[in-house]
């Protein structure tokens, strides 16, 4: 069975796979559009996904990459993705391929983007880091910046709070000449870490934080993934934050709320490189740089998932998951790794939207869009996660024949396979009742019930174990005239269950995945308490099951429903001779049922 993991293609990135002919709307794009009417920007759309590589990917970040992906498909405009690589003590290659890889998987196409070399076209702050030094030097000669000695205990301390305003460094009126020898020492490496840093000087009365003499430079002797050892001082994430967009010639960086108290510092650092520079580089300083539009949208918050990845790094440095990309985290990695398409987080983030203000998402309106779309493309098979033994008393021994199966009856294009039949099936232990409650349509003593693409079997008696009286085994005769599962003679049966052959059956391992916390906020921790108090200790079982012979060799990734049981995935842990399957989502849609309560009022 091929894999049907693929990634998504040019275009499909930029709408909603389920209603791409609708155009979107929300406060953003109403922003670009009153832009492109008023001709700012020259009608240009230009937008970045700036990921820093200090750790996995996110589902937070999925709803990020697809507004600003989705925009740029829109309006016809590019999409840089770029590294925002500057802080060398918690970055890794492995976090660089990791977000490149998901980056792609989930369908974006950024500008210079090529299949054959994963790394091409996707931009480095780090190669800017020579140009912000120089503007940086600017400021300087403006007086607009000053090395500061203070420890970085004593900046927060002379920074003031929110009701008493802040205190000038001392070493603020240092003059141009002494501040230029002072940086330059900086960058030479001739002072340990944390010793000096450049600051803007600003305002330390202002009644934003952010404003009173933020740090613009570190230092910081640490090897860079990029850069080696050439620099020892980096730029803090304010500084470098709008410089890095005007130098790519971004048009609307897009950000998360908690860079609304940012923007007035983000604005205010480009207007102070372009102090005493003119439209047409007539002046003293040179060329105005360019200023895009920075805008704010809420972060998504998902229930019985944590974000931050603080606390993600925590998970998988405590050994409390397998790695980043283990199916219970909400990394981008971790839900492909379960199974989860990439339309499926494309859907769900088109339907969530933006919004201004902050607010939690059902984690069962994902798992409905990941139902929604596995229903329509997922191939169909029996497997039996607890197996009961049934022999068909009066089927010939010895014989084998093969029933056609339908391959997904949402989409008839799939085709039908070969499913073999025997003597002696296995079939799910729930699916028997020795003492049926009413209204139980499944097999029971007397009963008859339709085998899903087979026959009609009725039980004709029991095997128990005489020391626990637990039912081992069932015996029943079959209806041969009712292959495919009708009966002539018009009988109705209305229970049907699934089943694999005891003779071609693969023997496989399950991992049945639940959340991965108690709590629907597990951010919400008493004093003294932990995020990890609330871990579900039963987020992962992994059971022994019994799959028919089309999965023996199945391609990891590759997604199926098993029958009345689930969405189930191929792991790369498999090997040919047995399969290992994560559940992707149970069948049970709740969200559905949401849905409907709240139309009925």
């Amino acid at each position: 069975m091929a894999e049907n993991n693929r990634s998504a293609s040019n275009d499909e990135l930029g709408k909603n796979d389920e209603s791409g002919k609708r155009e979107s709307t929300d406060f953003i794009r109403e922003i670009i559009r009153e832009h492109n009417r008023s001709g700012r920007f020259g009608g240009r759309v230009h937008t970045r996904f700036p990921p820093e590589p200090n750790g996995y990917l996110h589902i937070g970040h999925a709803k990020s990459i697809c507004l600003n992906y989705g925009i740029a498909a829109e309006f016809g405009g590019k999409f840089n993705l770029r590294m925002d690589d500057t802080n060398p003590e918690k970055e890794e290659q492995e976090y660089v391929d990791a977000i490149i890889d998901d980056v792609r998987w989930l369908g974006a196409r950024w500008t210079g983007m090529r299949d054959d070399d994963p790394r091409a076209g996707v931009i480095w702050a780090s190669d800017y880091f020579q140009q912000m030094y120089d503007w940086a030097v600017e400021l300087i000669r403006k007086g607009l910046a000053f090395v500061c000695d203070l420890t970085a205990e004593q900046v927060r301390e002379f920074r003031g709070t929110l009701t008493e305003p802040g205190r000038e460094s001392p070493y603020r009126n240092r003059s141009v000449e002494e501040n230029l020898d002072l940086f330059e020492r900086m960058r030479r490496g001739e002072f340990p870490d944390g010793s000096r840093t450049l600051r803007a000087k600003i305002d330390m009365n202002s009644p934003n934080l952010n404003l009173r003499d933020p740090v613009m430079y570190r230092i910081v002797h640490a090897t860079h993934h990029n850069t080696g050892d050439k620099w020892c001082i980096y730029p803090m994430y304010d500084w470098a934050h709008g410089l890095e967009d005007s130098i790519e010639g971004i048009t609307h960086s897009i950000c998360t709320l908690e860079f609304e108290n940012h923007r007035p510092l983000y604005d205010w650092f480009i207007d102070a490189i372009n102090q005493g520079r003119t439209d047409d580089g007539s002046g003293p300083w040179g060329k105005k740089i360019h200023h895009p539009q920075q805008i704010e949208f809420a972060r998504l918050n998902l229930t019985y998932t944590v974000m931050s990845k603080r606390k993600l790094l925590e998970l998988v440095k405590g050994g409390h998951v397998r790695g980043w990309d283990d199916p219970r985290m909400p990394t981008i990695s971790g839900l492909r790794r379960r199974g989860v398409p990439p339309e499926a987080i494309r859907n769900f983030c088109a339907t969530i939207g933006v919004a201004k203000v902050e607010g939690v998402v059902e984690i069962q309106l994902l798992e409905h869009h990941i139902r929604e779309h596995l229903n329509r493309t997922a191939p169909r098979v029996m497997a039996v996660m607890k197996p009961l033994k049934v022999v068909i008393d009066n089927y010939p021994q010895g014989q084998v024949e093969y029933l056609d199966a339908v391959n997904n009856p949402e989409d008839p294009s799939a085709g039908t396979r070969q499913v073999p039949f025997s003597r002696e099936i296995y079939i799910e232990e729930d699916d028997f009742r020795e003492d049926p409650p009413k209204k139980y349509y499944r097999l029971s003593p007397g009963a008859e019930v339709r085998l899903r693409w087979g026959y009609l079997i009725r039980c004709v008696g029991v095997e128990k174990d005489p020391a626990t009286g637990q039912v081992v085994q069932l015996h029943c005769t079959y209806d041969p005239a009712t292959r495919g599962g009708n009966a002539p003679d018009g009988r109705k049966v209305k229970g049907t269950i699934h089943w694999v052959s005891a003779a071609h059956a693969v023997r496989a391992e399950a991992r049945l995945y639940d959340h991965l916390f108690t709590k629907p906020d597990p951010d919400d921790v008493p004093p003294g308490g932990d995020f990890k108090d609330f871990l579900n200790p039963n987020s992962l079982q992994v059971v022994e099951c019994l799959v028919e012979p089309s999965m023996l060799g199945a391609e990891a990734g590759t997604r199926v429903q098993f029958e009345r049981v689930g969405y189930f995935s191929v792991d790369r842990d498999s090997t040919p001779q047995r399969p290992v399957f994560n559940r992707t989502v149970t069948l049970k849609d709740s969200w559905a049922k949401v849905e409907k309560a709240l139309a009925a009022g």
